[in-house]
């Protein structure tokens, strides 16, 4: 697991403990158990993003705000070589989503209700995926390789330049086509 999904669980408690949320109110509000919430506040594990979205609307706060280093008004370059750190929204079970690394593109711009993400789909054989559904939009370009994309009963497969938006509340996963690597350019788009 990458350093930076280190600090996801820690950023969450301190925010929580801020706000003077108990661990029950946001177990509460997301639908979550009291230990699921402890686990992630104590980095044993990384929910999925379907969790981590509730998790931030229970907080009140963007779910990039788990990510942000520092917050800009202005505009945020990010450099490829900036995009060396990276985050993994894996839970530890046998669904989760260990095959994908994110690579957030606007980690320091404040007040944003898209995030950007470089994905790095890394081959699986394994094709037991479970679907998760949350708020919001998503569009993902492909940059490289082959994805394929279960949304509600239907399969979609995309290849190099090919894209697709849809609504995430429909339930979803995005993975690479059976054992091979894929990039993607993903956007999510929280109402906050």
């Amino acid at each position: 697991m990458s350093e930076n999904s280190t600090i996801v669980g820690s950023k969450i408690k301190s925010i929580r403990e801020s706000k003077l949320i108990s661990v029950e109110e946001i177990a509460e509000r997301t639908g979550m158990s009291v230990d699921q919430i402890n686990s992630i506040e104590n980095d044993e594990y990384l929910p999925s993003l379907g969790p981590l979205i509730k998790i931030a609307r229970a907080l009140g706060v963007r779910l990039g705000t788990f990510l942000d280093d520092n917050d800009e008004l202005g505009p945020v370059v990010c450099r490829a070589e900036e995009r060396a750190d990276s985050i993994s929204f894996s839970n530890g079970t046998t669904d989760a989503r260990k095959h994908m690394e994110y690579h957030s593109l606007a980690k320091q711009k404040m007040g944003r209700h898209m995030e950007p993400f470089v994905i790095d789909i890394q081959p699986s054989e394994d094709r037991q995926f479970k679907l998760s559904a949350h708020e919001g939009e998503e569009f993902i370009f492909v940059m490289d390789g082959e994805i394929e994309i279960d949304y509600g009963k239907e399969k979609y497969t995309l290849g190099k330049g090919d894209s697709i938006f849809y609504d995430s509340i429909v339930e979803h996963h995005v993975h690479g086509k059976a054992g091979k690597a894929a990039q993607i350019l993903a956007v999510v788009y929280i109402p906050f």
